[in-house]
C-alpha cells in the first residue's frame, strides 16, 4: 500500500486504528456508492441494468471486507480492474452509471500510488464522456466538464488530506519527541543532583569525619609515646586508637562507596581508556554501544591526554565521562565511521574534552531530533553548562564530527 494514502497511511502492522473523521469519510463513500448504484439500476430501467448494478455492488461490498485489498498494493490493484471492468459493463447498459466515476475516483487516489491513481482517475474520467457521447446524449460542455472537473475535485481532496495527515503526523512525532526530551532531561537532572549529593556526602565524610579520626589516631599515638613504661593507662590507649584506627578505615570505605561506578576503579583518564577499548561495546553499564546491531563492527577509537593531570571534583569527571559516552553513542549508531579519538586534554584554567570522529557528519543548524537519537546533544550541553562550561559542535554532511566540552577548573586545583 502507498505510504502516502490517506485511508491507509502506515502499513498494516503499524497503522493505528482509523480516527472517527476516517470512519465518518468511509461510510460516506460506502453510502454515495450504494445511491448511485441504486439510481443507475432504477434509471436503466432493464433487468439487465439492475443485475450489472446488483454485480458492482457485490464486487465492491467483497473489497471492502477482504482485509488483503487493505493491506496489498497489489490485491488493491486487481480489485481495482475487476471493479472497473464491471462498472464499464453497467456503463454499457445505461448512461446514468457515469456517475459512480466520482466514488471510483477517490477509491483509486486512496489504494494507488499517486504514478498509478492519476492516469486511473483520468482514464475513467474518459470513459464516463465517452460513455455518455455513446449512448447518444446531446453534446454540450457538461458532459466533458462534469467527469474531469469531478475527478479535479477529487485530487485535490486527496492530494489535500494526504499533506494535512503528514503535516499532523510530524507534530504528532515532534511532540513525542519534546516529550521523551523533557523527560530525560528530568532523569539526567534527578542522576546529576544524586551525584552531587554523593559527592557532597563524600567530601563531608572525608573532611571532617575521617580527618577527625586520622587526628585522634595521631594524638593516641603521642600519648602512647609519652606514657612510662608499664603504664596501666597504655592498654587503653592503645585500644582507643585501634578503634580510631578501624573507624578511619570504614570512613574510607563510605567515601569510595559514594564514588560513581564507573570511577570506583581508577582516574577519569583511565575510564576514558577503558572506554576507548574493543571490547567496551560488548556490554557493561555505561557502555555507548549498548544500543548497537549485534556483530556490527564500530569505529576503532583512540585516547590520549595532554597537559598535566589534575585531580578534579567528581561532578567534573562525572560530567566528562558521560558526555563522552554519550558522543561516542552517537559516533556508533548515527556516524557510520571508521575512526573516532577522545583527547582529554589539562590546561592552566580549564580541562577540555573532544570526541572527533571521521564519519558522515551532519549539519548542526538544520538536524531534525528523533526518537532514534539526536536527545544526546542538549543533554551533553546541559551537563557542561550546569558547571560553568562551554560545550560545542562542529560538523559539515561527509566531514566527520568534532565535540568538544571546555570546564574551568575550580579555585583550588592546581594547573
Amino acid at each position: 500500500m502507498d505510504p502516502s494514502s490517506s485511508l491507509n497511511p502506515a502499513p498494516p502492522s503499524s497503522r493505528r486504528s482509523l480516527t472517527p473523521v476516517l470512519r465518518a469519510l468511509r461510510l460516506c463513500l460506502h453510502l454515495l456508492m450504494a445511491g448511485l448504484l441504486v439510481l443507475a439500476a432504477v434509471r436503466s430501467g432493464s433487468a439487465a441494468g439492475t443485475v450489472s448494478a446488483a454485480v458492482v455492488g457485490a464486487v465492491y461490498a467483497a473489497g471492502s471486507l477482504l482485509p488483503s485489498v487493505a493491506g496489498s498494493q497489489r490485491a488493491a490493484a486487481v480489485w481495482l480492474g475487476v471493479l472497473g471492468a464491471s462498472w464499464l459493463g453497467l456503463l454499457w447498459l445505461t448512461p446514468d452509471a457515469l456517475w459512480v466515476a466520482f466514488p471510483l475516483y477517490f477509491l483509486q487516489l486512496h489504494l494507488l500510488p499517486t504514478r498509478w491513481s492519476l492516469p486511473a482517475v483520468a482514464l475513467t474520467a474518459g470513459a464516463a464522456i465517452l460513455s455518455y457521447v455513446g449512448h447518444g446524449a446531446a453534446l454540450n460542455p457538461g458532459v466533458f466538464i462534469g467527469p474531469l472537473l469531478g475527478g479535479a475535485v477529487a485530487v485535490a481532496t486527496v492530494l489535500g488530506y494526504q499533506a494535512l495527515y503528514r503535516e499532523s503526523e510530524r507534530r504528532r512525532r515532534l511532540i513525542e519527541e519534546l516529550i521523551e526530551t523533557r523527560a530525560e532531561l528530568a532523569a539526567a537532572e534527578r542522576h546529576a543532583g544524586t551525584l552531587a549529593e554523593r559527592e557532597r556526602l563524600a567530601r563531608e565524610i572525608h573532611d571532617t569525619l575521617a580527618q577527625g579520626l586520622s587526628s585522634i589516631q595521631l594524638l593516641l599515638r603521642a600519648a602512647e609515646r609519652a606514657l612510662p613504661p608499664g603504664s596501666p593507662a597504655a592498654g587503653h590507649i592503645g585500644r582507643a586508637r585501634q578503634a580510631a584506627q578501624d573507624n578511619l578505615a570504614e570512613a574510607r570505605r563510605f567515601v569510595r562507596a559514594l564514588s560513581p561506578p564507573d570511577l570506583e576503579h581508577g582516574s577519569l583518564a583511565a575510564a576514558l581508556e577503558r572506554l576507548c577499548e574493543p571490547g567496551a561495546g560488548s556490554g557493561g553499564p555505561g557502555s555507548p554501544y549498548g544500543s548497537h546491531e549485534p556483530g556490527a563492527a564500530g569505529p576503532r577509537v583512540r585516547f590520549s591526554v595532554s597537559g598535566t593531570p589534575a585531580e578534579l571534583p567528581t561532578p567534573y569527571e562525572v560530567a566528562l565521562l558521560r558526555i563522552a559516552q554519550s558522543a561516542l553513542a552517537n559516533t556508533v549508531r548515527h556516524a557510520s565511521a571508521s575512526r573516532a579519538e577522545i583527547t582529554l586534554s589539562f590546561m592552566d584554567a580549564s580541562v577540555t574534552l573532544d570526541v572527533v570522529d571521521d564519519g558522515k557528519g551532519f549539519a548542526p543548524g538544520s538536524v531534525r531530533q528523533s526518537s532514534e537519537g539526536g536527545f544526546g546533544l542538549p543533554a551533553m550541553r546541559s551537563r557542561a553548562e550546569s558547571l560553568g562550561g562551554t560545550f560545542t559542535v562542529e560538523s559539515a554532511p561527509g566531514q566527520g564530527t568534532a565535540v568538544a566540552v571546555s570546564l574551568p577548573l575550580p579555585a583550588g586545583v592546581p594547573a
